[in-house]
């Protein structure tokens, strides 16, 4: 039996069930596939952003009645929802979980909407937007569907937006000019692993005699160990290395978020940008750079 190609998921595993997993572990199409996570982030709850979200909770201020304060739901990461589901549970545990049933939630990408369907509340979530797969088209889904929901009222009610403590400002930007009143709160933070480097360099050693590795990158933080990691990055000058002609370990991004911070910060060009940031996308993207190799 050939050896398996390893492809290191540079982020945390997924619970219950990671798709990512799942997914590269099933052979497909003559290829036969080792998923390792190795993760990048480390993250945080955010105690002010939580407490300010939990006080929503407590004084049921999401709804369709004309006295909520918020009549509406954004989230654009699964760490998100985790801070927003822990509450959620927090208040199950109290006897008082909230019901939302009545109120458009919005997500980005099928990862996000799988986590935001297992929030225990009192009833299904509505999600909406799993289509859209970035924040610029999440926002334009949003001016159409939201308004929609709310065309009786002659304002839109404030929108909930649960983010980290680093994000993109595009749909505010997009909501704002729409005069769509979004409030953002913070409920988590994120940072680099201090082990991340030592881990991610241990299990390149571990695989070192694979004829091909795959490093599939998921977000612009951490980018600079992993370069480091895979001795591709001039610690004097802060650029990539020039790769050989056929290197064994090749890169694959998400989306084009991160493609082009490694192209614009480290003037580095990974091998694949999945068309879909999702792990149907992924896999598509290295199975056809892969058949292309042969």
């Amino acid at each position: 039996m050939p050896p398996k190609t390893p492809v290191f998921l540079l982020k945390t595993k997924s619970t219950p069930g990671d798709a990512y997993e799942e997914l590269f572990f099933t052979a497909t199409a003559g290829f036969d596939f080792e998923p390792i996570f190795v993760p990048v982030l480390e993250h945080r709850f955010d105690d002010d952003g939580m407490a300010k979200v939990r006080g929503v909770l407590r004084e049921k201020a999401i709804g369709r009645t004309e006295g909520s304060r918020y009549g509406g739901l954004i989230f654009t990461s699964q760490r998100a929802v985790e801070a927003f589901s822990s509450l959620v549970q927090e208040a199950r545990n109290q006897g008082d979980a909230p019901d939302l049933r009545d109120i458009p939630v919005y997500s980005v990408g099928p990862a996000t909407t799988r986590a935001l369907k297992a929030v225990p509340t009192a009833s299904p979530l509505s999600v909406f937007g799993e289509h859209t797969g970035n924040g610029q088209d999440l926002s334009h889904f949003i001016l159409q569907h939201y308004g929609e929901w709310y065309k009786e009222r002659p304002s839109k009610p404030p929108l909930l937006f649960l983010v980290g403590e680093q994000r993109r400002d595009i749909i505010p930007k997009v909501l704002a000019a729409a005069s769509y009143p979004l409030d953002e709160v913070v409920v988590y933070g994120t940072g680099v692993m201090q082990s991340f480097r030592e881990d991610f360099e241990q299990r390149l050693r571990e695989t070192s005699d694979r004829p091909r590795r795959w490093v599939v990158v998921f977000s612009p933080t951490g980018c600079d160990s992993m370069l480091r990691a895979l001795g591709l990055l001039d610690e004097t000058e802060n650029q990539s290395k020039t790769r050989p002609p056929s290197p064994r370990t090749l890169v694959a991004t998400i989306g084009p978020t991160t493609r082009d911070y490694l192209v614009d910060k480290f003037a580095f060009h990974p091998d694949v940008c999945a068309a879909q940031p999702s792990p149907e996308g992924v896999m598509a993207s290295i199975t056809q750079f892969s058949r292309a190799l042969e």
